[in-house]
């Protein structure tokens, strides 16, 4: 044999052993990442950061996920839920972003109404968006309008014709921008009262304070107060959203009564907040390797059996989002224009705006 022929040889001989390595090192990377999240979570605890008091609709659901969601995190760390309330969840979303640590210890709930606080001006909100660590979201959030069943006011046409009280937190939160805005939009004569709890403002219509919430949805009544439901003690006058929710095929959608274009478009960049619904994160900076665990482990939760009974004894129908979709959502939604930016800011002024220059 030439000793051409040789390297040849041998040549032949060590191209498939570099593969049969190579193979293995591409087989060894894959669960690398899982192996160094179960060597990170096991033993530990993760605290998860409720923005809502204690029996509203997100520590509802809040509390769902911290249940199930370990059993699917590499390692199986103990989840501990921690309630933050105070601001319509802007106290806990600036923790979140600025003051939690950013080790992959820390996750949390966030009122889906502050995804676009910055975009619209709020100084308050002292976050980005676009750069929390999002993990998913169990539903989606579309906003209603409803009265308790002794009102006289039966439709959304009504609320244009007297003053309708209704009842809200603070001035962050859907329950109160969404009045405000259909006065602005469709001529309604909501009057908000704020300063309640998230159960306080309920116990208000019950006691006839109030005559109505204005920005809940459908599902946070099936979470917290399913009783309303079965016994029919509340009337659905309005939703908001591009279709009807599942559970109010025949309430009227706010979209059939808007016809500008304009106001259209800013509708379609509000509508972000209701889409991503019910969203769970991480502080910006938590290493990609412990999101994506955390983001893997959410999306196993979502098919979990367990969690799934557990969420339909709750009344709760899970739509679930992924991290990934609510960042191209958000990305979206920051991406419009100036414009359109500006008419959603006057439908849902930010709470803090930005002083005027002179």
């Amino acid at each position: 044999m030439t000793d051409l022929s040789k390297v040849s040889s041998r040549r032949n001989e060590i191209l498939p052993a570099l593969a049969v390595v190579a193979g293995l090192a591409i087989a060894g990377a894959i669960p690398a990442s899982a192996q160094s999240a179960e060597s990170f979570y096991g033993g530990k605890d993760v605290k998860f950061i409720i923005p809502d008091g204690a029996g509203g609709g997100y520590d509802a659901y809040s509390r769902l996920l911290a249940r199930h969601l370990a059993d699917h995190i590499p390692g199986h760390p103990r989840i501990v839920a921690e309630n933050m309330p105070g601001a319509s969840g802007l106290v806990a979303t600036n923790w979140l972003y600025n003051v939690a640590p950013r080790d992959g210890t820390v996750m949390g709930s966030t009122y889906n109404t502050l995804l676009t606080e910055p975009l619209l001006g709020d100084t308050a909100a002292q976050y980005d968006p676009t750069k929390f660590e999002w993990i998913g979201s169990i539903t989606t959030q579309y906003n209603a309008c409803m009265v308790w069943h002794t009102s006289s006011i039966k439709t959304i046409e009504d609320a244009t014709k007297r003053e309708v009280r209704v009842s809200t937190t603070g001035l962050t939160g859907n329950s109160a921008k969404m009045p405000l805005m259909l006065n602005a939009l469709i001529g309604t004569k909501f009057k908000v009262i704020a300063g309640y709890t998230s159960g306080g403002m309920r116990l208000a219509v019950e006691r006839g304070e109030v005559e109505g919430i204005c920005g809940l949805s459908y599902d946070t009544y099936a979470a917290a107060n399913p009783d309303w439901l079965q016994n029919n003690k509340i009337r659905f006058i309005l939703q908001a959203g591009a279709k009807p929710a599942k559970a109010l095929p025949d309430v009227p959608l706010l979209a059939s009564y808007v016809k500008d274009p304009k106001q259209t478009a800013a509708l379609k960049v509000l509508g972000v907040d209701q889409d991503v619904g019910r969203p769970q994160l991480l502080p910006p900076g938590v290493p990609k390797y412990l999101v994506e665990a955390l983001r893997t482990a959410f999306n196993q939760t979502m098919k979990d059996p367990k969690f799934l009974a557990d969420a339909q004894r709750m009344h709760i129908r899970p739509e679930p989002m992924t991290g990934e979709r609510i960042e191209a959502e958000l990305r979206k939604a920051y991406a419009a224009p100036k414009d359109v930016v500006a008419v959603a800011a006057k439908l849902w002024p930010p709470a803090v705006a930005k002083k005027k220059t002179k």
